[in-house]
């Protein structure tokens, strides 16, 4: 048996910042900025519109230590927002703000993002969550790549955050997906033969001036331009830390997974981007309510049966990767409604007691006010 790759794991994820009265987005003040990232080290950063920020977490061997780090990175950021009268939420889109009324942060990156991708960048009023896992060696980091990408379903569907857009219900339960695909470069990855296939590939849009490197490639999942990892990216942010931490737990746990089949000469199935995507659709469109395809069974499985599978048959990596709870939390996820369930909820529940359709949505965004602190 090969040695057994680190499964680090690091979590990456974007808040936007809401004023505590009016929970209408809000510019994050230069103060604010300043004193996050003096409190956090490193570990906190603008993002593309001056009303998102972005926090990242210390490189974890178990899910345990993600905890810690991210309980301490949530509550700093809430704690000083909250001394400039504002509050940070953790979803993927703001149920009622309009992309028109934001500006971008005025720092060169994205003063170049906005001049290259023009008016669509312009819509990325979305907030996202990443997870890396550690992989060494770079053909083995493509291989399990390509085997991964057939549960990004399955994570985006426990993830969803973004049921609504500009103060209405999308019917969708990750609305941010249709924002974020409208970029060039992004969704499913493709298929790749190795690692010196996907250096090519870059090369030829890096020589041509396209991109100058690897991390303006923003597919679902991606190999790392700054470390050796996987990066998982289809996850909507999550208003729950223990959310989090269960699709962090999950992405770790499933490609320990993958690794450990590869020790008996087995691997997953590839199936054909065509049909991946319309399981990532179904996931997109329902969260976990309509289920999704097994495509060796042939049929449509409820999403509920199919988590019991997962928790199956990652069961042996959880155990050694000391993420039994978390993994088995998305028992929990099932049971009751992903956060876009939930936002749904709290606004048809508004609508019942005659409140106005405006009140209803700010009842929303108090709630996940509120969901930001759950589990700090």
């Amino acid at each position: 048996m090969s040695s057994s790759p680190a499964f680090t794991i690091g979590i990456e994820e974007e808040y936007l910042l809401v004023d505590k009265d009016s929970l209408d987005l809000a510019p994050a003040p230069e103060a604010l900025m300043e004193r996050c990232g003096a409190a956090l080290e490193g570990q906190f950063s603008p993002e593309f519109l001056n009303c998102q920020v972005e926090i990242g977490s210390k490189v974890c061997k178990t899910v345990a230590e993600a905890r810690d780090d991210l309980k301490t990175l949530r509550s700093t950021v809430a704690r000083i927002a909250g001394e400039f009268n504002l509050a940070p939420i953790a979803a993927s889109c703001h149920p009622f703000s309009d992309w028109r009324d934001q500006h971008h942060t005025d720092k060169e990156r994205y003063n170049e993002l906005k001049a290259d991708l023009a008016g669509v960048v312009r819509r990325m009023l979305i907030c996202g969550m990443h997870v890396h896992v550690g992989i060494d060696k770079n053909d083995q980091r493509i291989d399990l790549m390509n085997q991964l990408s057939y549960f990004l379903p399955h994570l985006l569907a426990l993830s969803c955050s973004s049921p609504f857009w500009q103060g209405e219900d999308t019917g969708l339960s990750s609305y941010r997906l249709t924002v974020f695909d409208n970029l060039p470069r992004t969704g499913l990855p493709p298929k790749l033969d190795s690692w010196g296939s996907f250096e090519r590939s870059v090369e030829a849009l890096v020589d041509l001036g396209v991109i100058e490197d690897s991390s303006k490639i923003w597919w679902d999942l991606r190999p790392s331009s700054r470390f050796p990892t996987i990066e998982n990216r289809i996850c909507d942010v999550s208003p729950r830390l223990e959310t989090s931490l269960t699709l962090a737990a999950l992405t770790q746990a499933l490609t320990r997974m993958l690794w450990r089949l590869s020790q008996g000469n087995q691997r997953w199935r590839l199936y054909d981007n065509f049909l991946l995507a319309e399981n990532r659709w179904r996931a997109q469109r329902y969260g976990g309510r309509e289920g999704l395809i097994d495509f060796g069974a042939g049929e449509i499985i409820p999403f509920g049966d199919l988590v019991e599978e997962l928790i199956e048959l990652v069961g042996e990596d959880a155990q050694a990767l000391g993420s039994v709870a978390e993994v088995e939390n998305a028992r929990a996820i099932v049971q009751r409604g992903t956060a876009a369930d939930e936002q749904r909820a709290v606004y048809v529940n508004a609508l019942q007691a005659e409140q106005s359709q405006e009140a209803a949505l700010r009842d929303v965004v108090k709630h996940l006010t509120e969901d930001f602190h759950f589990d700090l």
